[in-house]
């Protein structure tokens, strides 16, 4: 039996706790988690490093997976823009069942090893994409059906699985195990096996994004300003990264469409926008380079 699915024999009364116990069992249960990510970082390091030319090179991040694994690579997709302005067509999401299946199950969609492949070639997945194929038990047709085809088409795939010698981990390029265990409520793999997920996913993305220059320091200085919290964000990080005031700060964003990135090099430079940006392209986005130069 897969670990993710053998019932918790510690928990073998659950439904019989008092309740602030059950709430403190099933919040500790996630502790574990974490740990699984951190035994797993040497091979997320891994992936990012392998990822990285391929995104330079113009490529996609293609997310697979259903169910809850699915609906958390759609999640990770959709945040990229507004948190690293990384652009909507490069964050691709493939869910079995497709778009409804985001909010109502899809009954046998992911057995569909089938439809998994064609997923991946209606997307035309290529040479510079990297597939990240998710799933708890690491054994899910449609999702190994894409992986195949992912490798065929000659792409990166990367696979996340929560049980060990899943085949959705060691048919990819770079396997990614996060060994949660069993669940408090068994079978459950929303829980610690989607925590573990989410938090690989995170972690994975975001370092992406680190080496791809969308981060100063640790400022996120390559956002989407699209809203009136994300405009006050953006003015805070400029203030922080120049020490320039409020005022002087809104008015060289609001010249650059309220690019962070572009306001820190021309504040910091005492130059024009169209300047900054000069030195920012020349830099390949790199705030750092940019100042240096």
């Amino acid at each position: 039996m897969l670990n993710t699915e053998t019932p918790a024999r510690q928990h073998a009364t659950l439904d019989q706790y008092p309740t602030t116990e059950l709430v403190n069992v099933l919040v500790d249960d996630q502790f574990q988690a974490v740990e699984a990510v951190r035994a797993a970082a040497p091979r997320i390091a891994a992936a990012v490093t392998a990822a990285l030319p391929r995104m330079e090179a113009g490529g996609r991040l293609v997310y697979v997976g259903a169910g809850t694994s699915g609906r958390l690579g759609v999640l990770d997709s959709v945040e990229l823009y507004p948190t690293f302005s990384w652009p909507h067509e490069r964050a691709v999401a493939l869910l079995a069942g497709g778009e409804k299946a985001m909010f109502v199950a899809v009954e046998g969609a992911e057995d569909d090893l089938a439809q998994g492949a064609a997923d991946i070639a209606n997307a035309g997945v290529g040479p510079n994409d990297v597939v990240l194929a998710l799933a708890a038990s690491g054994a899910t047709p449609y999702v190994l059906g894409a992986l195949r085809a992912a490798r065929a088409a000659g792409a990166l795939t990367v696979g996340f699985a929560n049980n060990p010698d899943a085949p959705v981990a060691g048919e990819a390029e770079i396997g990614v195990t996060l060994d949660t265990g069993p669940e408090a409520i068994s079978g459950s793999t929303r829980l610690k096996a989607g925590t573990s997920q989410k938090i690989a996913l995170n972690t994975f993305s975001s370092a992406l994004m680190v080496r791809l220059n969308k981060v100063y320091g640790n400022l996120m200085v390559d956002l989407k300003a699209t809203n009136a919290k994300l405009v006050r964000r953006a003015i805070r990080l400029t203030t922080f990264a120049t020490g320039a005031d409020d005022d002087k700060a809104r008015a060289v964003l609001e010249q650059c469409g309220f690019h962070v990135k572009v306001a820190i090099v021309a504040l910091s430079r005492n130059t024009s926008v169209e300047q900054a940006r000069a030195l920012l392209e020349a830099a390949h986005g790199s705030v750092r380079g940019a100042l240096a130069a």
